[in-house]
């Protein structure tokens, strides 16, 4: 920008260096004698002056070419880092949604790692003791959802752990308020049911799936508009020593409790094996 100005610049430069002369030329009072000698001493001064003018533009002219060389050049760098940063955008464009997958997947593992690390709680040393004890013969629990109060539990977008803290019985203490847990204290086998309540809804319905050390069996669901409504299930389980049964809220769904004990889960040993 700055080469560009100086152009018109030294040209008006010249230009008015030249009138200034021819004006103070014409304003002198020279004898008609001399008057020959200075007219030719005044075209060789313009000259000179034409001709260093002349110089100067080519000077700048050349400057000019090679500013505006280098600002093509600058451009095309320019043009070059534009075209990196926008693969690069691109790139973290795609990671993100890779990242949003991800965390969909870590929120449905979440509940698996509970049960895994419910299982690994389980020490070597409650283990022997287990086995040592093999005159634990009557193992029994029941519990409802709520240990006070009434409400809903859930929707939640994934399928979440259900913890029953109101114990009514818990022989053989196999089954864990603060957890949801029953851990077998002996190889055998075991029966379960559970039942689960909430009203109505246009958008969710009630359910809940029995699952063994992580894995689904059986699952108990009903949804309808309005009024309330139950659904039930169970199942006759063979279990090992630290095998690990819970109830798990199906995603999307609701399930509801009071003093009326509407949503209870049960347990009890049949026979060891």
């Amino acid at each position: 920008m700055e080469m560009t100005l100086c152009f018109p610049l030294l040209l008006l430069i010249c230009s008015l260096s030249t009138a200034q002369h021819q004006t103070e030329s014409d304003n002198e009072i020279i004898p008609r004698g001399k008057q020959a000698e200075s007219q030719g001493r005044e075209a060789t001064n313009v000259s000179d002056r034409q001709q260093t003018c002349t110089q100067d533009i080519h000077a700048v002219l050349r400057e000019m070419s090679a500013l505006l060389a280098e600002q093509r050049v600058e451009m095309r760098h320019l043009q070059r880092e534009n075209e990196a940063q926008a693969a690069k955008l691109r790139e973290l464009e795609m990671q993100k949604t890779e990242v949003d997958k991800l965390k969909q997947q870590l929120q449905a593992q979440a509940a698996e790692l509970i049960t895994v690390k419910a299982r690994s709680n389980v020490t070597e040393h409650q283990v022997e003791a287990l086995m040592r004890d093999g005159e634990v013969k009557q193992v029994a629990f029941s519990a409802s959802l709520l240990a006070s109060g009434s409400g809903d539990v859930g929707p939640f977008n994934t399928h979440t752990p259900l913890v029953f803290r109101y114990v009514l019985t818990n022989i053989g203490n196999a089954y864990n308020p603060n957890t949801g847990f029953f851990i077998a204290p002996v190889r055998g086998a075991y029966h379960f049911e559970f039942y689960i309540g909430a009203g109505g809804h246009a958008s969710h319905g009630s359910g809940a799936m029995l699952v063994k050390n992580g894995g689904h069996t059986f699952l108990a669901y009903e949804h309808q508009p309005s009024h309330f409504a139950k659904s039930s299930n169970g199942a006759t389980l063979l279990l090992e020593v630290g095998d690990v049964v819970f109830l798990r809220l199906w995603v999307n769904t609701r399930i509801y409790d009071d003093g009326n004990h509407h949503s209870t889960f049960s347990g009890h040993l049949l026979f060891t094996m």
